[in-house]
């Protein structure tokens, strides 16, 4: 049974974290006497070779430790040269201390690097082990080499991966964007064991690693690429052109449903950010919004790098800054209206026109866009549009997110922006 690859993300860095078509998983058999039952892709001992299955609990310790695989729990003599069954993800290095030549642990959405086999299970394939455990005089299972297979559900985002909303600024969606962030072949210290456990002596110079510390060098390169396209582009114009030509992901996938307060616009494709067609840039002085967000002046020029000075008479707010994407927090239970300026310069073809299209399917909000066509006669040109969202109904219990897209195409390039109103 194939398990997924998940996504992770950090809005720091735009990104939550992109899928892996091909998913690794160690293959767990149990057999039952004669019978061979093949049930999960997950964990390798030797092919044809079964150990006794053990799920170890220690009468003088609480049953639920002991199931957890807790180290003062386990009994050398009970668990070596047995496959040990653990209700936890941590349980893995006391179960090889012990003697144990390999673990079956519940509740495990990565891989990672183990110090001998391991087959991770979600809650319901750990229980039908359990059962055949429970059921068997003589339990047994084996353990065998990790197999490859198409993930047809994912991109997934993580449970564990952190969602917007923005604390911060709510007007500004996070995530931007998904990257690859989990299990990842990545580059590892030759000098630093694998593992954490002190008999693990391996060195390596890759390993499996998981996190927005694998997301963010994604998306770096990714920017560093399109950097030798457009050698002249500004950090804010590569940020919309990942954000406009990311895939988008299906956030019913998401037991949250917490949609794009998750993955944002959807994860990255290097090969149509090259070429967005239209994009929205943001400059210094749009960041003047700032002094209407309780910042003064000296908070404002650390963050510009220059001698900018809050007016008196500062008008906007976040909700205006010329982001790819746009996003407001409403009151609960209430009607809204929102406008979202936004200016675009060409970047496709000198003489293009481009028409609005809003793909709508949320009951509690309409999309307006005026004007709905972006007509253009040169490159580098810019025109402007207002986006209006008017909804009621979004409750932070039953329906705090809705959502849409504006999508500009001109036959040739299609330039996507979410729309999230949420009251959360």
């Amino acid at each position: 049974m194939a398990k997924r690859y998940f996504l992770d993300h950090h809005s720091a860095c735009l990104i939550a974290a992109i899928f892996l078509i091909l998913n690794m998983g160690m293959r767990a058999i149990i057999a039952d006497h004669d019978e061979d039952r093949k049930l999960f892709y997950l964990g390798s001992l030797p092919q044809g070779e079964f150990s006794p299955l053990s799920e170890h609990h220690n009468i003088l310790a609480d049953v639920l430790e002991g199931r957890w695989c807790i180290k003062k729990c386990l009994e050398r003599s009970l668990v070596e040269g047995k496959i040990i069954l653990c209700g936890s993800i941590t349980g893995d290095r006391d179960a090889h201390e012990a003697g144990a030549v390999g673990s079956i642990l519940q509740e495990f959405n990565a891989h990672t690097i183990f110090p001998f086999p391991i087959s991770t299970l979600n809650d319901e394939e750990f229980s039908r082990v359990e059962s055949y455990y429970i059921s068997t005089k003589n339990p047994k299972a084996n353990i065998l080499k990790s197999e490859s297979i198409k993930d047809a559900s994912a991109p997934v985002v993580a449970s564990f991966s952190s969602r917007g909303p923005n604390s911060i600024t709510p007007e500004i969606l996070k995530p931007d964007v998904t990257a690859p962030g989990v299990n990842i072949l990545a580059a590892y210290s030759p000098i630093s064991p694998v593992t954490t456990e002190a008999k693990d002596k391996r060195l390596v110079k890759y390993s499996i690693l998981s996190g927005t510390s694998m997301s963010c060098p994604h998306v770096a390169g990714i920017a560093a690429y399109i950097k030798t396209f457009h050698p002249v582009w500004s950090p804010s114009a590569i940020q919309s052109a990942l954000i406009t030509t990311a895939w988008p992901m299906n956030g019913t996938t998401s037991a949250y449903n917490d949609g794009e307060l998750a993955s944002g616009a959807g994860h990255v494709d290097p090969v149509k950010a090259v070429n967005p067609g239209l994009v929205y840039e943001a400059f210094k002085v749009d960041y003047i919004m700032m002094c209407n967000m309780g910042y003064d002046t000296k908070t404002v020029r650390l963050v510009l790098g220059d001698n900018s000075s809050c007016p008196k008479d500062t008008k906007g707010s976040p909700k205006d800054l010329n982001y790819p994407s746009m996003a407001d927090k409403v009151e609960a239970r209430k009607s809204f209206k929102v406008g979202f300026p936004r200016t675009v310069t060409n970047f496709g073809s000198a003489n293009a026109t481009y028409k609005a299209k809003v793909i709508n399917t949320n009951s509690h909000i309409k999309v307006e866009v005026n004007p709905d066509i972006l007509s253009f006669k040169e490159k580098k040109e810019k025109k402007s549009f207002v986006v209006t969202v008017v909804g009621q109904g979004l409750d932070s219990v039953d329906a705090p997110l809705a959502a849409a897209s504006l999508v500009w195409s001109d036959g040739t390039h299609s330039v996507r922006s979410p729309i999230v109103a949420y009251a959360i």
